[in-house]
């Protein structure tokens, strides 16, 4: 790749500029996309009595859409870009093709103000996913561009309501216009918390709820900081898959720690009678955080959790362990420390961190090379070790991979796309490598992402 931009590889496989900007739009615009987003700046009201502006939504008249896909089956996004600087949308957690992942010149060239792109792919796996920009990331995210994302099981389990929660922050002053959306000694640090807790875009939402019905609560965590423990109460309430994936059976959903990327699905079984109030707490050592409240209407359905049908697994290689190969992977602070390139994507001005002892130079067409090549088909450990006293969630793109070991702690064997790397951790997780192409790999501390935190994985044949 030596020599060739990563702009220039990609539209050489395209043939030119405006089929690959447009996503191959105008090729295809006779038949409509299944779904629709409109990437615009807007006023909303997040704090009681107050109007917020220069937020930004996928859509032009309130929050993100929930977007809601099948199993198997193929579907299009058209993303028409109405802000006035570039954007893309990846989508988190997807096993999909690399082209339709969304990063700015990994995958795709940044979708420019006026421009539109269309999104195609089949999600193999079901389950809570999320999506969101990765270009001038923390601004576009902090300003409220994440949208929760679900995908369908081939068989219903029972639920008589799906409600997804988009839980996240945002940092506004009292009188609901933005403040500084981070601060640079947070960024070399844990990161720079939101001053807002919100779920939907609301403040403490209630939510009215079936007396006695089973309820499928799907938490995402799309805020751009903040690892956080949650709890329900005044409910039966089983936690029954995180991170999208199914787990072997469900556990009480008691002190479910969330890191930025994640996500939780939760079984209610509201209670019978409207004096049976539930609560989604977060946790915090100077007093818990309500974060929504759910109350109970109408002649109870009397359901139970029994009911349910067990959750299908989703179709992830299991790795070869006894022959996989030992990929070690170091997060730590940036050996250099000087400023980023300018992007076209946006830059916090800083460089904090690194992967490898190598700091990610920011959004750029290239050349770039991997931190590390996989070969298709593959199976790999991969050595998670954080030198430093800050927690990282570490995000791999377009693969799912397998919790072995931790040096800290007891690590149930779960499968999911985002690790929370503690202090001084060392974790090992498997994976198959599946998926050919260039995989974005990052913290998810948005602020330790856009300050050298980042790289990618390549999976060549």
């Amino acid at each position: 790749m030596a020599g060739i931009s990563r702009r220039e590889l990609l539209l050489g496989s395209t043939g030119t500029v405006a089929a690959f900007a447009a996503g191959g739009f105008l090729s295809r615009q006779a038949q409509a996309a299944a779904h629709s987003l409109t990437l615009a700046r807007i006023r909303h009201s997040v704090l009681p009595g107050t109007i917020t502006g220069n937020m930004m939504s996928f859509a032009p008249d309130g929050p993100p859409p929930v977007l809601r896909f099948k199993k198997g089956q193929a579907t299009s996004i058209d993303v028409r870009n109405g802000l006035d600087e570039a954007s893309v949308v990846h989508w988190h957690g997807l096993r999909i093709a690399n082209g339709m992942d969304g990063v700015p010149y990994l995958t795709q060239l940044p979708i420019e103000a006026g421009q539109q792109f269309r999104y195609q792919f089949t999600p193999p796996d079901a389950g809570t996913f999320w999506y969101h920009p990765h270009c001038n990331t923390l601004e576009q995210m902090a300003r409220g561009l994440t949208g929760v994302l679900v995908v369908e099981e081939d068989e219903d389990p029972g639920f008589d309501q799906d409600l997804p929660l988009n839980i996240r922050d945002f940092r506004l002053g009292g009188d609901g216009q933005f403040i500084d959306l981070f601060k640079p000694r947070n960024a070399a640090r844990g990161g720079t918390y939101g001053t807002v807790s919100t779920v939907n875009w609301k403040v403490a939402p209630h939510y009215e709820l079936a007396a006695g019905s089973l309820v499928r609560l799907r938490l995402a965590v799309t805020d751009v900081t903040r690892v956080g423990t949650y709890d329900i109460t005044g409910g039966d309430a089983q936690l029954i898959a995180l991170d999208s994936n199914p787990l072997p059976k469900p556990i009480p959903a008691k002190d479910v720690v969330l890191s930025p990327g994640q996500r939780a699905d939760i079984a209610l079984r509201v209670p019978d009678n409207d004096g049976g109030t539930v609560r989604l707490h977060l946790k915090r050592p100077n007093g818990d955080k309500e974060l929504a409240v759910f109350l109970p209407r109408g002649q109870s359905a009397r359901r139970d959790l029994r009911e349910l049908k067990p959750l299908a697994p989703n179709p992830v290689p299991e790795p070869d362990l006894a022959n996989a190969e030992v990929l070690d992977f170091v997060f730590g602070w940036s050996p250099e420390g000087g400023a980023p390139q300018a992007s076209i994507c946006g830059s916090l001005g800083y460089t904090f961190w690194s992967i490898n002892r190598t700091a990610w130079a920011g959004d750029l067409p290239g050349p770039f090379d991997p931190l590390a090549t996989l070969r298709l088909g593959k199976s790999y450990i991969l050595r998670f070790r954080n030198e430093t006293p800050n927690a990282h969630p570490i995000h791999l793109h377009g693969v799912s991979f397998r919790l072995l070991r931790s040096n800290k702690r007891q690590l149930a064997p779960l499968v999911t796309d985002t690790a929370l790397l503690l202090e001084n951790e060392t974790m090992e997780v498997a994976l198959v490598a599946d998926n050919p192409g260039d995989w974005a790999f990052h913290c998810h501390v948005i602020e330790h992402q856009k300050t050298g935190l980042a790289g990618f994985l390549r999976i060549a044949e």
